[in-house]
């Protein structure tokens, strides 16, 4: 990743762009958080595209119905997130 040029308290690096994304994308970050962010996403040609997919599941999962996920697949998703937070 190239360095960038700037006075910016913290550039994030790509471990923390994996952790931050959700934040990034609901906007709860602050102002000076959100700018470093960017600025990490502008270098950084992975991150921009792990973002851009994280994006793209947020909205594609938003416009489904809990309805339309079979039960099986409500149980399995239930169970990762479950052992996911253990």
């Amino acid at each position: 990743m190239a360095e960038p040029s700037g006075e910016f308290q913290h550039d994030y690096t790509c471990q923390e762009v994996v952790a931050l994304a959700s934040e990034y994308i609901d906007g709860t970050m602050t102002a000076e958080q959100m700018t470093a962010f960017e600025l990490h996403l502008n270098f950084c040609d992975g991150c921009s595209s792990f973002v851009d997919q994280v994006r793209t599941t947020v909205a594609t999962a938003q416009r489904l119905s809990t309805d339309e996920i079979p039960d099986e697949m409500k149980a399995k998703l239930l169970t990762a997130f479950k052992d996911w937070h253990s």
